[in-house]
């Protein structure tokens, strides 16, 4: 029960204290006067909560701190609830309960890291927490009625809020997203889940038929590989006794390719000494030759040196005089006669001087202009002559240099190296071509070197007589055959046994993890049973606890209407597949809802009301606030709300100790069974509050 709230510059309040007892209070003043205000500052002290925008917005405009203070009573105890706000939005809170004019210390602050929390301390006390204390005692403005003319799917929803189904959606979540969670973290673990049993247990059917059938496989080409391998010791015995000779023609051909080279060199360099003269030979015959125009080439250099100078000064003057005509060309510009006058005396003249006559000086202008030209076309004429000039010049500088290398300096010194190459072919043509160990050797015995090579070469051929090359290179390609054929039996062999110890160890580890997996299946179906039983809303749990809710609260508010005076008697809440039917009855007759009248419309939305908050435990607080329940009411309507919530106080049902209604209808409390009213007004001072 609530005695008293007392508020401090809190929204529109100044200084604001409101005592309560038992029966029913109201509120009235127009909007904006500050009376739901009140309903603020009570969940505030009691739980921190408002509908404001923020906290900080709850202190009145141009103060610096603010509190609400609430005095309340659960049973025998009572006990005293204070936050106070700062300018910087700062909330300190503090719980006593009071025994004997004493305030003992209950809770502060909501320090819920360190398990202090004011607000948990009262919702445990009043078994409440804000969400529910909204639903069970405080109905907002316009929300009366709406219970019995809502849509049914949304009354549905409405119940199962009160009786804490809606806590089952968020545990049936949680169940779901704790049996995800596992999964992931077995699948984290051994890779697979639960739902990976078939696919596991087809696949260990699948190696074991693989195992089967490796075995067999492997023993074959054990055998297969010793048998190939005996083989191959035979053939290698027998080539060994044959290498030596193989050798020695190996030898041979060695001693052949030496032999060959040596020759090929020796030849080879008589060869380069031949190419060498002959190309000293050619390149002095041209530079003989070259040298024969050099006195010519000189004089042509020279007189076409003379020729660009000559050009290039014509050209210079010409491009003086056009530069010197376009100073008098501004000259004439300025010089024109105006009715036959100077511009600069205005003295009579006949005429102008040629000098600075514009025609004059454009045609002079003209004609350098052209010569100008003409000598431009020339020097790039003669200095493309002088160009090919100074091209020969640098030719006949280069042989010069070349001759003077060669020591060549006349005709005499050509012929004596003419002779000198034809001494060094006639040499090599006596030597032979190719090295050849058949017949005779001796043509090849030019020197000492070729002499020596020549007796090895014979001593091993006769070492090696009756070897026969070709049977050799079969025998051997046989061996490499065998080699072959070992090695790829080796590799299936060894694929084949990795293959298996492969198959082995996948189908132990899968037979490990399916064990695994079987005791993991169990367990998340146990999950999946109490999900779908007792967290599943439409589950047995949730469907018995909705049964048996709304027994209560049609059983409640039965009660409550046979103390309205009004022609319905019993109300029946009925669960259907997809939202909650309310029946009314008079007698054994079923009513209308559309056919009530006004009155009954709201003696039945409150007495729903009443049994709703009963099953919340409003109890614990034993009070109801209506905030304007009056809207959207005609005055009858109004007037009828009054005579309902008087009755409904005065029968005194399940010691419901106090209703708060706040409205700007004050006219329609005259004459009724009203314990105490309060008027609201506003004032530049602050809201004022005056008992009536």
């Amino acid at each position: 029960m609530l005695h008293s709230v007392e508020i401090e510059n809190f929204l529109s309040h100044g200084h604001t204290k409101l005592d309560f007892g038992s029966g029913v209070t109201v509120f009235v003043g127009p909007n904006g006067a500050g009376k739901s205000s009140v309903i603020d500052a009570i969940t505030f002290a009691l739980f921190g909560e408002h509908i404001r925008k923020s906290t900080k917005g709850l202190l009145r405009r141009g103060t610096s701190q603010a509190y609400s203070k609430v005095e309340f009573s659960i049973g025998n105890r009572k006990f005293e609830a204070i936050r106070k706000i700062d300018s910087k939005g700062t909330v300190s809170a503090q719980l006593h309960e009071k025994k004997k004019n004493e305030l003992i210390p209950l809770a502060a602050g909501e320090r819920k890291q360190f398990g202090e929390s004011m607000t948990q301390t009262i919702e445990t006390l009043i078994g409440l927490d804000f969400e529910k204390l909204k639903v069970a005692s405080i109905v907002q403005q316009g929300e009366l009625q709406t219970i019995i003319e809502a849509d049914p799917k949304k009354f549905k929803e409405l119940v199962n809020a009160i009786i804490g189904i809606d806590k089952l959606d968020i545990a049936y979540e949680h169940m779901r997203k704790t049996i995800d969670v596992f999964r992931t973290t077995i699948r984290a673990r051994l890779d697979y889940d639960d739902t990976s049993i078939e696919s596991l247990q087809n696949k260990l059917d699948s190696l074991s038929k693989e195992i089967t059938s490796l075995e067999p496989q492997k023993k074959n080409l054990e055998e297969e590989k010793s048998r190939k391998e005996q083989e191959f010791a035979t053939l290698q015995n027998e080539i060994e006794s044959e290498t030596p000779k193989e050798l020695k023609i190996k030898e041979i051909e060695k001693r052949k390719e030496e032999l060959a080279r040596y020759l090929k060199n020796a030849v080879a360099s008589i060869k380069t000494q031949i190419a060498e003269k002959e190309r000293k030979l050619v390149e002095c015959s041209s530079g003989l030759s070259v040298l024969s125009i050099k006195a010519q080439v000189e004089s042509d250099s020279k007189h076409l040196q003379q020729e660009i100078e000559r050009i290039r000064k014509e050209s210079k003057e010409a491009s003086e005089k056009i530069a010197k005509i376009k100073g008098q060309q501004e000259i004439a510009d300025k010089l024109h006669l105006v009715d036959g006058r100077c511009p600069v005396c205005d003295s009579k003249v006949d005429r102008v001087n040629p000098l600075f006559e514009q025609e004059h000086l454009r045609k002079e202008q003209d004609m350098l202009t052209r010569k100008r030209e003409v000598l431009s076309k020339e020097e790039a004429v003669t200095e493309s002559r002088k160009k090919e000039i100074d091209s020969k010049m640098h030719q006949i500088s280069k042989a010069e240099g070349m001759l003077s290398s060669n020591n060549i300096k006349n005709q005499e010194d050509l012929e004596r190296l003419k002779e000198e190459i034809s001494s060094l072919q006639t040499s090599i043509r006596q030597v032979p071509v190719e090295v050849s160990t058949s017949g005779n050797m001796t043509q090849f015995a030019i020197d000492e070197n070729s002499t020596n090579a020549i007796r090895a070469i014979s001593s091993l051929i006769e070492e090696t007589r009756g070897f026969d090359v070709t049977k050799f290179r079969e025998l051997k390609s046989r061996l490499d055959q065998q080699r072959i054929l070992i090695s790829k039996l080796d590799q299936e062999l060894g694929a084949t046994i990795k293959s298996l110890q492969m198959h082995k160890e996948e189908s132990q580890k899968i037979s490990s993890v399916l064990y695994e997996l079987q005791h993991v299946r169990q367990y998340i179906t146990s999950l999946e049973t109490i999900r779908s039983q007792i967290y599943n809303r439409d589950g047995p749990v949730a469907t018995s606890l909705r049964s048996w809710a709304l027994g209560t609260i049609s059983q409640k508010a039965s009660e409550y209407l046979n103390t309205f005076n009004v022609k319905v008697q019993r109300i029946i809440l009925e669960d259907k597949a997809r939202d909650i039917g309310i029946m009314c009855y008079a007698g054994n007759s079923m009513l209308d809802l559309e056919s009530l009248s006004g009155g009954e419309k709201v003696s039945v939305a409150l007495a729903l009301r009443l049994g709703m908050a009963h099953l919340m435990g409003s109890s614990h607080l034993n009070f109801i606030i209506l905030d304007e329940p009056t809207t959207h009411l005609d005055h009858e309507r109004r007037k009828s709300l009054v005579n309902v919530l008087s009755q409904a106080f005065e029968s005194n049902v399940d010691a419901i100790s106090q209703f708060i209604i706040i409205t700007h209808d004050s006219e329609i409390f005259e004459n009724s069974n009203i314990d105490a009213i309060y008027d609201f007004r506003s004032t530049p001072e602050g809201t004022q509050v005056i008992p009536i």
